[in-house]
């Protein structure tokens, strides 16, 4: 049963989390552009990382996992594509209702939900298409 669990919900919890103020106010008050490191590259250049793009980094390593448990063909792949995407609706939701959730971090955390269930429905299909062989 674990297994079902969509794990697009981590994001979608830590993004709360940082509403709630768990990860501190940031600049202008805003916990996702808060500096974690930063340094000089070969180049000359300076790389950054802020909360915000490592909760988009931390997504997409779920979303890779979400893809190939996607590939399985079960009776638990049915009710996880059903609760991813439940996710997507809360995404969609918060998106829509809650003004903290009105910020580009957010949006596109709710863009990878969309995809994830898309791909996951879309790769259960071609797989089930294999699985059945018409003469």
């Amino acid at each position: 049963m674990l297994k079902s669990i969509p794990l697009m919900i981590v994001p979608f919890i830590l993004y709360n989390l940082g509403l709630a103020g768990f990860f501190g106010d940031g600049p202008n008050g805003d916990p996702w552009q808060t500096e974690l490191f930063s340094f000089r590259m070969m180049s000359g250049g300076n790389f950054s990382m802020t909360l915000g793009i490592l909760m988009i980094v931390i997504a997409l390593l779920f979303f890779f996992v979400e893809i190939v448990k996607a590939t399985r063909t079960s009776n638990a792949s049915v009710i996880d594509h059903l609760l991813s995407t439940f996710v997507f609706v809360a995404f969609l939701v918060q998106f829509l209702l809650v003004q903290g959730a009105a910020h580009p971090v957010f949006f596109v955390l709710m863009v990878i939900a969309l995809i994830d269930v898309l791909a996951g429905f879309s790769v259960s299909l071609r797989a089930a298409g294999r699985d059945i062989s018409i003469n």
